[in-house]
Protein backbone atom coordinates (compact mmCIF):
# COMPACT_ATOMS: atom_id res chain seq x y z
CA UNK A 1 0.00 0.00 0.00
CA UNK A 2 3.01 2.36 0.89
CA UNK A 3 4.28 1.80 -2.61
CA UNK A 4 0.48 2.39 -4.44
CA UNK A 5 0.41 5.74 -2.18
CA UNK A 6 3.99 7.07 -3.38
CA UNK A 7 3.87 5.96 -7.24
CA UNK A 8 0.26 8.10 -7.11
CA UNK A 9 1.99 10.86 -5.85
CA UNK A 10 5.09 10.72 -8.05
CA UNK A 11 2.67 10.21 -11.32
CA UNK A 12 0.40 13.65 -10.07
CA UNK A 13 3.62 15.44 -9.40
CA UNK A 14 5.08 14.38 -12.96
CA UNK A 15 1.81 15.71 -14.62
CA UNK A 16 2.19 18.76 -12.55
CA UNK A 17 5.79 19.61 -13.52
CA UNK A 18 4.66 19.70 -17.44
CA UNK A 19 4.75 22.45 -18.77
CA UNK A 20 2.85 23.71 -21.75
CA UNK A 21 3.93 22.08 -24.73
CA UNK A 22 6.15 20.03 -22.82
CA UNK A 23 5.96 16.17 -23.75
CA UNK A 24 6.15 12.67 -21.71
CA UNK A 25 8.27 10.69 -23.69
CA UNK A 26 6.90 7.36 -25.36
CA UNK A 27 8.76 3.97 -24.90
CA UNK A 28 10.50 2.81 -27.94
CA UNK A 29 8.70 0.37 -29.92
CA UNK A 30 4.95 1.75 -28.76
CA UNK A 31 2.28 2.66 -30.65
CA UNK A 32 1.62 6.32 -31.85
CA UNK A 33 -1.70 6.40 -30.31
CA UNK A 34 -3.90 5.60 -27.62
CA UNK A 35 -7.36 4.66 -27.94
CA UNK A 36 -9.41 5.44 -24.89
CA UNK A 37 -12.40 3.68 -24.88
CA UNK A 38 -15.83 4.47 -23.65
CA UNK A 39 -17.93 0.99 -24.25
CA UNK A 40 -21.52 2.50 -23.72
CA UNK A 41 -22.74 1.86 -27.39
CA UNK A 42 -22.18 -2.17 -26.56
CA UNK A 43 -24.94 -3.64 -24.45
CA UNK A 44 -23.64 -6.23 -21.96
CA UNK A 45 -26.16 -9.81 -21.89
CA UNK A 46 -26.18 -12.66 -20.32
CA UNK A 47 -27.49 -15.79 -21.69
CA UNK A 48 -28.40 -17.29 -18.12
CA UNK A 49 -29.45 -13.96 -16.20
CA UNK A 50 -27.77 -13.61 -12.81
CA UNK A 51 -27.20 -17.79 -12.43
CA UNK A 52 -23.93 -19.66 -12.63
CA UNK A 53 -23.11 -23.26 -12.11
CA UNK A 54 -19.21 -22.52 -11.89
CA UNK A 55 -19.39 -19.65 -9.17
CA UNK A 56 -16.15 -18.60 -9.70
CA UNK A 57 -14.27 -17.03 -6.57
CA UNK A 58 -13.32 -13.97 -7.77
CA UNK A 59 -17.03 -13.46 -9.27
CA UNK A 60 -19.27 -15.74 -7.49
CA UNK A 61 -21.77 -14.36 -10.58
CA UNK A 62 -21.29 -10.57 -9.39
CA UNK A 63 -20.82 -9.08 -12.62
CA UNK A 64 -23.93 -11.27 -14.31
CA UNK A 65 -26.19 -8.97 -11.93
CA UNK A 66 -26.03 -5.96 -13.96
CA UNK A 67 -26.49 -7.30 -17.48
CA UNK A 68 -29.59 -8.16 -19.16
CA UNK A 69 -30.79 -11.29 -20.21
CA UNK A 70 -31.35 -12.29 -23.52
CA UNK A 71 -34.63 -12.70 -24.23
CA UNK A 72 -35.53 -9.14 -22.70
CA UNK A 73 -32.83 -7.75 -25.17
CA UNK A 74 -34.48 -9.65 -27.87
CA UNK A 75 -38.08 -8.62 -26.47
CA UNK A 76 -37.19 -4.80 -27.07
CA UNK A 77 -37.95 -2.18 -27.34
CA UNK A 78 -34.31 -1.57 -29.03
CA UNK A 79 -31.76 0.56 -27.29
CA UNK A 80 -28.90 2.79 -28.68
CA UNK A 81 -26.85 0.01 -28.70
CA UNK A 82 -24.67 -0.94 -32.27
CA UNK A 83 -22.96 -4.06 -30.56
CA UNK A 84 -23.37 -6.81 -27.77
CA UNK A 85 -21.31 -8.51 -25.55
CA UNK A 86 -22.70 -11.80 -24.54
CA UNK A 87 -21.80 -13.98 -21.30
CA UNK A 88 -23.55 -15.75 -18.75
CA UNK A 89 -23.08 -18.34 -15.55
CA UNK A 90 -20.91 -21.08 -16.78
CA UNK A 91 -21.55 -24.94 -16.23
CA UNK A 92 -19.12 -26.85 -13.96
CA UNK A 93 -17.61 -27.93 -16.83
CA UNK A 94 -17.05 -24.35 -17.62
CA UNK A 95 -18.79 -24.14 -20.85
CA UNK A 96 -22.06 -22.33 -21.54
CA UNK A 97 -25.15 -24.15 -23.10
CA UNK A 98 -24.62 -23.16 -26.55
CA UNK A 99 -27.12 -25.13 -27.76
CA UNK A 100 -29.77 -23.78 -25.84
CA UNK A 101 -29.09 -20.35 -27.56
CA UNK A 102 -27.81 -20.67 -30.23
CA UNK A 103 -31.48 -19.51 -32.06
CA UNK A 104 -31.59 -16.68 -29.87
CA UNK A 105 -27.85 -15.57 -30.59
CA UNK A 106 -28.87 -16.03 -34.33
CA UNK A 107 -31.65 -13.66 -33.31
CA UNK A 108 -29.27 -11.18 -31.47
CA UNK A 109 -26.85 -11.13 -34.15
CA UNK A 110 -29.13 -9.41 -36.50
CA UNK A 111 -29.29 -6.57 -34.23
CA UNK A 112 -25.83 -5.85 -33.71
CA UNK A 113 -21.82 -8.26 -33.59
CA UNK A 114 -21.59 -10.00 -31.21
CA UNK A 115 -18.33 -10.06 -28.62
CA UNK A 116 -19.07 -13.68 -26.89
CA UNK A 117 -17.37 -14.46 -23.48
CA UNK A 118 -17.33 -18.30 -24.57
CA UNK A 119 -15.54 -20.78 -21.89
CA UNK A 120 -14.40 -23.95 -23.00
CA UNK A 121 -15.43 -25.03 -26.09
CA UNK A 122 -15.14 -28.61 -28.62
CA UNK A 123 -14.63 -28.47 -32.18
CA UNK A 124 -18.76 -28.80 -32.86
CA UNK A 125 -19.33 -25.59 -30.44
CA UNK A 126 -16.72 -23.70 -31.85
CA UNK A 127 -18.24 -23.77 -35.64
CA UNK A 128 -21.19 -22.68 -34.50
CA UNK A 129 -19.87 -19.91 -32.00
CA UNK A 130 -17.70 -19.07 -35.68
CA UNK A 131 -21.54 -18.64 -37.95
CA UNK A 132 -22.79 -16.30 -35.18
CA UNK A 133 -20.11 -13.88 -33.63
CA UNK A 134 -17.93 -11.29 -34.74
CA UNK A 135 -15.06 -11.71 -31.84
CA UNK A 136 -14.75 -14.48 -29.42
CA UNK A 137 -13.32 -13.22 -25.90
CA UNK A 138 -11.55 -16.34 -23.96
CA UNK A 139 -9.89 -16.43 -20.62
CA UNK A 140 -6.92 -18.03 -21.55
CA UNK A 141 -5.12 -19.94 -18.10
CA UNK A 142 -2.44 -22.13 -18.14
CA UNK A 143 -2.15 -21.88 -14.00
CA UNK A 144 -3.42 -25.10 -12.80
CA UNK A 145 -3.93 -23.96 -9.45
CA UNK A 146 -6.12 -21.28 -10.57
CA UNK A 147 -8.12 -23.70 -12.81
CA UNK A 148 -8.62 -25.86 -9.98
CA UNK A 149 -9.14 -23.65 -7.06
CA UNK A 150 -9.94 -20.10 -8.55
CA UNK A 151 -12.76 -21.63 -11.35
CA UNK A 152 -12.85 -25.08 -9.39
CA UNK A 153 -12.34 -27.04 -12.46
CA UNK A 154 -11.61 -30.33 -12.66
CA UNK A 155 -9.77 -29.52 -16.03
CA UNK A 156 -6.12 -28.64 -16.84
CA UNK A 157 -4.04 -26.20 -18.79
CA UNK A 158 -3.95 -27.99 -22.16
CA UNK A 159 -8.26 -27.60 -22.12
CA UNK A 160 -7.65 -24.31 -22.28
CA UNK A 161 -5.22 -24.71 -25.41
CA UNK A 162 -7.25 -26.93 -27.14
CA UNK A 163 -10.70 -24.94 -27.27
CA UNK A 164 -8.57 -21.51 -27.71
CA UNK A 165 -6.84 -23.28 -31.20
CA UNK A 166 -10.53 -24.67 -32.02
CA UNK A 167 -12.30 -21.12 -31.38
CA UNK A 168 -8.88 -19.76 -33.69
CA UNK A 169 -10.17 -21.78 -36.77
CA UNK A 170 -13.67 -20.37 -37.14
CA UNK A 171 -13.50 -16.61 -35.81
CA UNK A 172 -11.84 -13.42 -34.43
CA UNK A 173 -10.30 -14.58 -31.01
CA UNK A 174 -9.04 -12.01 -28.32
CA UNK A 175 -7.16 -14.54 -25.17
CA UNK A 176 -8.02 -12.30 -21.98
CA UNK A 177 -5.14 -12.80 -18.89
CA UNK A 178 -6.50 -12.16 -15.92
CA UNK A 179 -3.37 -10.91 -13.61
CA UNK A 180 -2.78 -11.80 -9.88
CA UNK A 181 -5.37 -14.58 -9.56
CA UNK A 182 -2.72 -16.63 -7.53
CA UNK A 183 -1.72 -13.84 -6.07
CA UNK A 184 2.08 -11.99 -6.56
CA UNK A 185 3.33 -15.08 -8.28
CA UNK A 186 2.43 -13.80 -12.25
CA UNK A 187 4.36 -17.06 -13.38
CA UNK A 188 1.26 -18.98 -14.81
CA UNK A 189 0.37 -15.42 -16.75
CA UNK A 190 3.72 -15.33 -17.99
CA UNK A 191 3.48 -19.30 -19.46
CA UNK A 192 0.16 -17.86 -21.08
CA UNK A 193 1.84 -14.73 -22.81
CA UNK A 194 4.88 -17.23 -24.11
CA UNK A 195 2.53 -19.54 -25.52
CA UNK A 196 0.73 -16.75 -27.40
CA UNK A 197 4.02 -15.51 -28.55
CA UNK A 198 4.00 -18.87 -30.45
CA UNK A 199 0.80 -19.91 -31.34
CA UNK A 200 -0.45 -16.29 -32.39
CA UNK A 201 -3.01 -13.44 -31.35
CA UNK A 202 -5.21 -11.10 -32.98
CA UNK A 203 -4.97 -9.35 -30.00
CA UNK A 204 -4.47 -9.56 -26.03
CA UNK A 205 -6.42 -8.26 -23.53
CA UNK A 206 -5.39 -7.52 -20.16
CA UNK A 207 -7.34 -7.45 -17.15
CA UNK A 208 -6.37 -7.07 -13.42
CA UNK A 209 -8.05 -9.25 -10.45
CA UNK A 210 -10.41 -6.79 -8.38
CA UNK A 211 -11.53 -8.04 -4.97
CA UNK A 212 -15.03 -7.80 -5.08
CA UNK A 213 -17.58 -8.21 -1.86
CA UNK A 214 -19.19 -10.99 -1.39
CA UNK A 215 -16.52 -12.96 -3.19
CA UNK A 216 -14.64 -15.80 -1.72
CA UNK A 217 -11.34 -13.84 -2.87
CA UNK A 218 -12.50 -10.74 -1.46
CA UNK A 219 -10.00 -10.56 1.10
CA UNK A 220 -7.02 -10.71 -1.53
CA UNK A 221 -5.32 -7.84 -2.91
CA UNK A 222 -4.50 -7.13 -6.27
CA UNK A 223 -0.94 -7.68 -7.53
CA UNK A 224 1.48 -5.17 -7.13
CA UNK A 225 1.77 -2.64 -9.39
CA UNK A 226 5.65 -3.09 -9.89
CA UNK A 227 4.82 -7.06 -10.99
CA UNK A 228 1.77 -5.62 -13.26
CA UNK A 229 4.04 -2.64 -15.18
CA UNK A 230 7.13 -5.49 -15.76
CA UNK A 231 4.29 -8.02 -17.21
CA UNK A 232 3.08 -5.23 -19.46
CA UNK A 233 6.58 -4.04 -20.91
CA UNK A 234 7.33 -8.03 -21.20
CA UNK A 235 4.20 -8.08 -23.44
CA UNK A 236 4.85 -5.07 -25.18
CA UNK A 237 8.45 -6.50 -25.95
CA UNK A 238 7.22 -9.96 -27.02
CA UNK A 239 3.87 -8.93 -29.13
CA UNK A 240 5.40 -5.38 -30.40
CA UNK A 241 2.80 -5.16 -33.56
CA UNK A 242 -0.10 -6.69 -31.65
CA UNK A 243 -3.23 -4.50 -30.43
CA UNK A 244 -2.27 -5.14 -26.13
CA UNK A 245 -5.64 -3.75 -24.13
CA UNK A 246 -6.05 -2.63 -20.84
CA UNK A 247 -9.71 -4.35 -20.37
CA UNK A 248 -12.28 -3.08 -18.26
CA UNK A 249 -11.90 -5.34 -15.17
CA UNK A 250 -9.24 -3.96 -12.64
CA UNK A 251 -9.37 -2.57 -9.83
CA UNK A 252 -10.38 0.78 -8.70
CA UNK A 253 -9.70 3.80 -6.76
CA UNK A 254 -5.61 5.12 -6.19
CA UNK A 255 -4.72 1.63 -7.91
CA UNK A 256 -6.90 2.17 -11.02
CA UNK A 257 -4.94 6.19 -11.10
CA UNK A 258 -1.15 4.42 -11.10
CA UNK A 259 -2.57 1.42 -13.11
CA UNK A 260 -3.58 3.15 -16.00
CA UNK A 261 -0.58 5.18 -15.90
CA UNK A 262 1.40 2.56 -16.16
CA UNK A 263 -0.18 1.07 -19.05
CA UNK A 264 -0.06 4.54 -20.90
CA UNK A 265 3.71 4.69 -20.72
CA UNK A 266 3.85 0.78 -21.32
CA UNK A 267 2.89 1.26 -24.73
CA UNK A 268 -0.25 -0.36 -24.24
CA UNK A 269 -2.60 0.38 -28.03
CA UNK A 270 -6.57 0.89 -25.45
CA UNK A 271 -7.54 1.62 -22.26
CA UNK A 272 -11.07 1.07 -21.50
CA UNK A 273 -12.38 3.88 -19.52
CA UNK A 274 -9.29 5.39 -18.62
CA UNK A 275 -8.77 6.80 -14.84
CA UNK A 276 -8.40 11.47 -14.87
CA UNK A 277 -4.57 10.65 -14.56
CA UNK A 278 -4.05 8.88 -17.46
CA UNK A 279 -6.45 10.94 -19.64
CA UNK A 280 -3.68 14.02 -18.72
CA UNK A 281 -0.89 12.21 -19.13
CA UNK A 282 -1.50 11.21 -22.56
CA UNK A 283 -2.58 14.57 -23.25
CA UNK A 284 1.20 15.70 -22.98
CA UNK A 285 2.66 12.80 -24.67
CA UNK A 286 3.47 12.56 -28.51
CA UNK A 287 0.55 10.24 -29.00
CA UNK A 288 -3.04 10.72 -31.10
CA UNK A 289 -5.50 10.04 -28.95
CA UNK A 290 -8.52 7.95 -30.52
CA UNK A 291 -12.00 7.66 -28.89
CA UNK A 292 -14.18 4.33 -29.22
CA UNK A 293 -17.73 3.79 -27.80
CA UNK A 294 -17.69 -0.09 -28.69
CA UNK A 295 -16.35 -2.82 -26.51
CA UNK A 296 -12.68 -3.06 -26.79
CA UNK A 297 -12.49 -6.39 -28.79
CA UNK A 298 -14.39 -4.65 -31.59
Amino acid sequence: MKTLHAFARLTKKNLERQMPGESVAVPQGSPRYIDFVYPWKTEPVSLTGAGCELNCAHCCGHYLKKMRKLDQVLAGPVHAHKSYLVSGGFTKQGTISLGKHAKELAALSLLGPLNLHSGLVDEADASIIGSLVKVVSFDFVLDAGVIQHVYGLKRKPHDFIRAYRALKKYARVIPHLCLGLSGDDLRGEYRALQFLREEGAAAISLIVFRPTPGTRLAHFSPPPLEEVERFMRQARRLFPETPLYLGCLRPGGLYRQALDCIALQAGLNKIVQPAPPARKMAAVMPLEIRYSEECCAF
